[in-house]
């Protein structure tokens, strides 16, 4: 029996239109593991409020990195897969889902339930509750529906070899590609309350500074001329810092005259990426005074993550799967 590998992104808007980004962030923001505020308050303001301010705003954004074949976050996410998809052969069949949006996890957990075992791996290196615990979360609900083929599932380890490794290579890339050498890095993750990460133990906060450890070995940086920052800030609770934008503007005042961004975090490009970074930061970065600004693009389907996520999925497959990799001379 042949089991699915079915890779897990965020996700994304249908459309570049207020009215698909209403419905997207219709379900993203009104999921209390996302904004966890009383239901009392945050219903009413987000319905009357949120999402009658930002959708339109949000889809101007997203029209500016739309492509032909869509969503960047989307397209990256399908890219993946099919590398996937392409190491593993006939071992397994690779499908794509996200949390939020379509198609969407519960529905392609049924359909892949139902035909045999199934290995869900997020891409969510660093775990906390707006993603790996949300992702749990619904993966557990769908299981406990009733009978169905076995489930795993797993998320990338912060400093997994072949994750680091994709990011050197990403590095690497945008380097050779540059008109001078940075002079410091900044390493951008996605900011969460502070509230959050307390509560959690400081797991998110201490696995993004893992990936930062790992990726300035790997790639034998001094650790003195890199920051990790954490950016998207949203609502108007202490979130983790130092803040990206805040970082950029300072290191600028202080006379670094050129900086790289990279976002480890995200595996595929977004308006996260692409626009908060790739415009808003440089620009902001620019008029305090920098000179030359590297976006570092994601790892998206770098080989290197790639054949990461081969051995997560070989490793996955739970009892009475077929053994991913039996018979492979890969």
């Amino acid at each position: 029996m042949t089991p699915t590998i079915l890779l897990v992104n965020l996700g994304t808007t249908d459309a570049p239109t207020p009215e698909a980004v209403r419905g997207f962030l219709r379900e993203f923001l009104g999921d209390p593991r996302v904004v966890d505020w009383p239901a009392w308050f945050w219903r009413p303001v987000l319905e009357r409020v949120v999402l009658r301010s930002r959708p339109r705003r949000v889809a101007r954004l997203y029209a500016s990195i739309w492509s032909e074949d869509g969503a960047p976050l989307r397209v990256g996410t399908e890219s993946l897969g099919a590398g996937l998809q392409a190491a593993l052969g006939v071992e397994a069949r690779v499908e794509v889902a996200y949390r939020y949006g379509t198609p969407g996890l519960a529905a392609a957990l049924r359909d892949a339930r139902a035909r045999g075992p199934v290995v869900v791996i997020s891409l969510f290196p660093h775990r906390t509750s707006s993603t790996t615990g949300t992702l749990d979360a619904l993966v557990a609900e769908v299981v406990s529906e009733g009978d169905g083929h076995p489930v795993r599932l797993l998320h990338p380890e912060p400093d997994d070899a072949g994750y680091i490794e994709a990011l050197a290579g990403r590095w690497d890339e945008a380097r050779a590609g540059a008109t001078e050498v940075p002079e410091h890095l900044v390493l951008s993750y996605h900011g969460i309350p502070v509230r959050h990460d307390r509560r959690e133990g400081g797991t998110y906060r201490d696995g993004c500074y893992r990936t930062t450890g790992a990726f300035l070995e790997r790639i034998g940086w001094d650790p003195t001329r890199a920051t990790t920052t954490f950016q998207s800030r949203f609502g108007p609770e202490p979130w983790l810092g130092p803040a990206t934008d805040a970082t950029l503007v300072e290191l600028a005042r202080k006379g670094i005259g050129g900086v790289a961004v990279l976002t480890p975090g995200f595996l595929t490009e977004g308006l996260e990426t692409l626009e908060e970074i790739g415009v808003e930061a440089r620009q902001e970065f620019l008029a305090a005074g920098g000179r030359s600004f590297l976006r570092v693009p994601c790892v998206g389907a770098h080989p290197a993550l790639v054949e990461a996520f081969v051995r997560l999925a070989r490793d996955g497959v739970v009892s009475g799967a077929s053994a991913l990799g039996e018979g492979s001379e890969r």
